[in-house]
């Protein structure tokens, strides 16, 4: 762990990364390689290290990997916007700038961790594992799973383990805007004194993960025992009225929802991840409940700005 870098390490699980990563080693050389599209200089301050301003797609920026040490690569970037539906666009970020960062790491002999997403299982309405993926809804989700489908072309050559991201939240998310998580956007509301927004009624549930467990997870993933893709969420579903619920304790504040109709045809009513293969094969499991992830977030981040 002594030459690392960190792809999409301005983003918002990327620079809780590198930001982590420089705290637990810090006589390591950690450099990010972050083209700002959708992040923030502000989200890296306090950062130290090197930063290189490329896209991971831009072969440009190799030049300068091939004369550098390498021991591990934490694979963030990519596109992560669903509503973005230019496939030719959305395939190439994020798939062929998996392939160079796949490329180098055979170079360097360096370890590939990345991250892949919970959109390639599409819909279903139980617990899910791993080997139910390849039914993604989006070109997004399906660029992912192409990504997963790369990697294994790759296993005989280093090591490579992929992460599955269900519902993300946590500090350092404002810049993603309107793809933040519904946690940070229904605080929001109800900083304000305004009332939650969530669609009829409030039932639906998701796997939100807090981004600190997030975190520890991916620094755990490399030992693996063997390349391979991992769920990585809470393994329980979380109600947007519990959640809701869960603000109103943070905030001392009592704000019933304000619901409406779902416009949407095509949206995800459950997610949840089973997470017994990740356990199996790192040991990892969350230090923070959906809630005690929420109340952390609200009281220690929110609050203090």
């Amino acid at each position: 762990m002594k030459n690392i870098l960190v792809t999409g390490g301005s983003g918002f699980i990327g620079s809780n990364l590198a930001l982590e990563l420089q705290l637990r080693f810090p006589e390591a050389t950690i450099t990010i390689l972050e083209d700002f599209r959708s992040s923030c200089f502000k989200n890296l301050l306090g950062f130290k290290g090197d930063i290189l301003a490329y896209d991971c797609a831009d072969k440009s920026w190799l030049s300068w990997a091939k004369a550098q040490k390498l021991d591990i690569i934490y694979h963030m970037a990519s596109i992560t916007d669903t509503t973005v539906l230019d496939e030719k666009k959305m395939m190439h970020d994020n798939v062929e700038g998996f392939r160079n960062i796949l490329d180098l790491a055979v170079e360097k002999k360096a370890i590939v961790v990345y991250a892949s997403s919970a959109a390639t299982y599409g819909s279903m309405d139980r617990p899910i594992k791993e080997s139910d993926a390849g039914h993604p809804n989006n070109i997004y989700g399906y660029s992912k799973w192409i990504m997963d489908q790369l990697a294994r072309t790759y296993n005989h050559k280093i090591k490579v383990v992929g992460l599955r991201f269900f519902n993300v939240f946590g500090p350092r998310e404002y810049y993603k805007g309107h793809a933040s998580s519904m946690i940070y956007q229904l605080a929001l509301q109800m900083m304000t004194g305004k009332r939650p927004r969530i669609f009829k009624w409030g039932e639906q549930k998701r796997d939100h993960i807090y981004v600190k467990d997030v975190v520890t997870a991916t620094l755990m993933a490399h030992q693996a025992k063997a390349n391979t893709v991992l769920n990585l969420g809470t393994g329980q579903a979380t109600s947007f009225n519990e959640i809701v619920d869960a603000l109103n304790e943070a905030l001392g504040t009592n704000l019933k929802p304000d619901f409406f109709d779902n416009p949407y045809s095509f949206y995800q009513n459950f997610t949840q991840a089973d997470m017994s293969y990740h356990e199996q094969m790192t040991g990892f499991r969350c230090q923070y409940t959906t809630r005690e992830g929420i109340l952390d977030y609200v009281k220690n981040y929110l609050l203090k700005k």
